[in-house]
């Protein structure tokens, strides 16, 4: 099973070689893996302890960042190594200060595994949610180094629980904790002889009201807004930007529109400007005004939630919805499309009145004009979504007792 897995990877690393030729992402993989090995050629590790942490992307890296941040607050001398196997990840965190060294993960063969491990000699290592590399989990367990899994989310489809799964149930064994979202986790892991488990939570939501409390003020939104009322759309897609003009072009109310697209090409924000009949305005312009703002920036959305009354997440009518509760955290309800179920969270806002799926612009249409017009509808909804959000508290620290 390990030969047709290295195998794979060796022929997964030529299709990112031949790739990068023509797909930036995949040349800032290539680069960055290059970089990497040059780094490592002339590092020379130090006496004092180093914590590896590891994150597929930036959603991951968020997960795993209250963690870092804890360890750097309580041991300031413990060096982080933090690594991406994604360009998104790594191009945006490439600048983080709670960390010592930013790096690519090398390719997962048995000779780079080895090279890293030895290299840097981690105390400790945390992979976040879903990075699961049979090499360094291997190089790992034969140096005895400690390795957790946190904020982890498994489900019945997985190799884990397939006949041909073994390779990647032996990963599994080589971690000495498994800090997971929730029971079924815990029971699908127990089901295959994995005991070393606990349900934590995720440690999302410790990082998101940790970004609430650090929200900036935003001068340009407060100019556009004038104390109206908003609806923040964040991470939109042009299906939702279709649904959401034909409420926005119609409305009569007070309310404000604030629109932060997925994608911020100038196509894109051109076509949404397109869309809209009512007076529209851009972020990178010197005075923001009129009835709609087009984020066309990135970095602040987080931010911009803080102004808003409600929010709609992008993405529910493609391949899944995206953070919701960014948004619920500041106490407003949140909106989003069909395609929601592989996401607990929105799930859970859903039953308990904080988080609204809609299927098409009636439906959209319908609750807008619920929440605008029934101020204590809108109050209790924005309720239930904070005080999911509070519920959930609390992962970080179990973990932390723990490593």
């Amino acid at each position: 099973m390990s030969l047709i897995y290295n195998t794979g990877i060796n022929v997964y690393n030529i299709g990112i070689k031949i790739a990068s030729l023509f797909n930036n992402k995949a040349s800032l993989l290539n680069q960055g893996r290059k970089a990497t090995h040059k780094f490592c050629k002339n590092y020379e590790r130090d006496s004092g302890k180093l914590v590896w942490v590891h994150a597929a992307s930036l959603g991951e890296f968020e997960q795993g960042r209250p963690i870092i941040e804890a360890i750097k607050e309580r041991e300031p001398e413990t060096k982080i190594l933090l690594t991406f196997y994604s360009p998104p990840g790594y191009e945006v965190s490439k600048n983080y200060r709670s960390a010592d060294y930013i790096l690519y993960l090398p390719s997962d063969n048995p000779r780079k595994a080895k090279q890293f491990v030895s290299k840097f000699k981690p105390n400790l290592a945390i992979f976040v949610k879903y990075e699961f590399w049979y090499n360094f989990l291997n190089q790992l367990h034969k140096n005895n180094i400690p390795i957790y899994l946190i904020s982890a989310n498994f489900q019945a489809n997985q190799i884990f629980f397939s006949s041909w799964g073994k390779l990647h149930r032996k990963m599994l064994h080589f971690f000495d904790k498994l800090f997971v979202q929730n029971s079924e986790s815990v029971q699908l892991l127990n089901n295959i002889g994995i005991t070393n488990v606990e349900k934590v939570g995720d440690t999302r939501f410790d990082r998101v009201k940790q970004i609430s409390r650090e929200a900036k003020r935003l001068p340009k939104i407060e100019n556009f807004l004038k104390d109206s009322p908003c609806v923040v759309c964040g991470s939109s897609w042009p299906p939702d930007e279709d649904i959401l003009f034909s409420y926005i072009n119609n409305s009569q109310s007070k309310y404000k529109w604030i629109i932060a697209p997925h994608e911020i090409d100038e196509a894109h924000i051109k076509s949404i400007i397109a869309k809209c009949k009512r007076k529209v305005t851009r972020y990178s312009q010197d005075n923001c005004d009129g009835d709609v703002l087009i984020i066309d920036c990135i970095g602040i959305l987080s931010s911009i939630y803080r102004y808003g009354n409600i929010a709609y997440i992008g993405g529910g009518f493609g391949v899944g919805i995206h953070n919701t509760i960014e948004a619920a955290v500041y106490g407003i309800p949140v909106i989003f499309g069909p395609n929601y179920q592989r996401f607990k969270e929105a799930i859970e806002l859903i039953e308990i009145k904080g988080g609204f799926s809609i299927n098409n612009e009636k439906s959209l249409h319908k609750l807008l004009d619920k929440f605008i017009i029934d101020k204590n509808y809108l109050k209790t909804s924005g309720s239930n979504a904070l005080n999911y959000v509070n519920s959930q508290l609390g992962s970080s620290d179990a973990i932390l007792k723990n490593i």
